[in-house]
This record gives structure tokens, C-alpha cells and sequence, in this order.
């Protein structure tokens, strides 16, 4: 077996291609680690686009247009405590702060093999299109999301090296998911 290839965001677009996902898009192949997950991008993202509640995009292999990975991308608000406002130097009388989430994310099995980095790939371009979204129609501070702790106990880790950070505000002992969230403008 081959060493995988290193993905990152200087060299992604070289080995791969993003797009918003479209009527009749090839999904039915996709497996991922958490059937759920793979379940939502087959019988529920375009319903859920289609709804203005989420807008899916797909990581097409440039290669063989195989679906590498995808994320779902919602409007959200993170509630951050007195110290996390602090924290970043955001002096303001309410505790909620706009944010895009990250309402899905996940990797196909059959790329993981292939290639390393297409989380944090996928990541990066949350990031960017919550940073672009800013100019001219509205503000995102932060980037969130809820680990899925319940079925992957190493995405917390995986959140925390791309720079999450959890939110004391929504974080509980007993909880499936840890409230994250990454500050767009440090």
C-alpha cells in the first residue's frame, strides 16, 4: 500500500473539487464511518437544502469524481460565557454571538486509504465561506459545531487540532454531543 497524500488547503484544489450539492448527484455510494452520517447525505441533504434549512456541499475527487466527503452548513449562534467573551475580547452586553455550524461533516471510507487531511480541507472551507459571508449580508464570529462524541470518541481530538475549542456554555457530563467552536478572526 501507498503512502497517503497529504491534503491540505494549498494543494486540496489540485486533487479535488468542491460543489454544492444538486438534484440527482451520485450519493448513493457514499460510506462513511457513521452509517447515520452517510445516511443523512442520501435521503435527506437535498431535502434539507431544498428547505433553506442546510446547504450541503460535496468533496468530489478530481480523479474519478468519487464523493470524498461532505459537509452540511447552517446558521447558528454560540452562547459564550463571561470568561469566553473575555477570552475574545468581545465586549458585548449579550451572551449570544453569530456563528456558521458545521451541522454535518464526514469522510468517505473508501478515500481514507487515499488520502489524510480531507476533514481539516473540509474545515478549512467552512471557515472561508463563514469568513465570506460576512461581505455584504451578514456576520459570522465563530465557527461551530457539536462533536459527535456518542459514535467517534477521537472527534473531540480532531475538533480540538483544527483549532475548537469547546463552549463551557453548552458543555454537560452526559452529553452526545460537545458544543465547539472556532473563533474565524485569530
Amino acid at each position: 500500500m501507498s503512502t497517503p497524500i497529504v491534503i491540505n488547503r494549498y494543494n486540496g484544489k489540485e486533487y479535488f473539487a468542491l460543489e454544492r450539492l444538486a438534484a440527482g448527484a451520485p450519493v448513493g455510494a457514499f460510506e462513511c464511518r457513521i452509517g447515520e452520517y452517510a445516511d443523512y447525505l442520501r435521503e435527506d441533504a437535498f431535502r434539507t437544502q431544498t428547505d433553506h434549512v442546510a446547504l450541503t456541499w460535496l468533496l468530489r475527487e478530481r480523479e474519478n469524481h468519487g464523493i470524498a466527503g461532505y459537509m452540511s452548513l447552517i446558521a447558528d449562534a454560540v452562547k459564550l460565557s463571561t470568561a469566553e467573551k473575555e477570552l475574545h475580547k468581545l465586549d458585548y452586553p449579550f451572551k449570544t454571538i453569530p456563528a456558521m455550524k458545521i451541522g454535518k461533516l464526514a469522510v468517505a471510507e473508501a478515500f481514507r486509504q487515499k488520502y489524510r487531511g480531507v476533514g481539516t480541507y473540509l474545515i478549512y472551507h467552512a471557515g472561508r465561506f463563514a469568513r465570506n459571508s460576512i461581505n455584504p449580508y451578514c456576520a459570522a464570529r465563530f465557527l461551530t459545531v457539536d462533536a459527535d462524541v456518542e459514535h467517534d470518541e477521537g472527534v473531540l481530538a480532531f475538533y480540538q487540532k483544527t483549532g475548537f475549542a469547546p463552549n463551557a456554555e453548552l458543555t454537560g457530563k452526559h452529553r452526545k454531543t460537545i458544543s465547539m467552536r472556532l473563533d474565524l478572526y485569530v
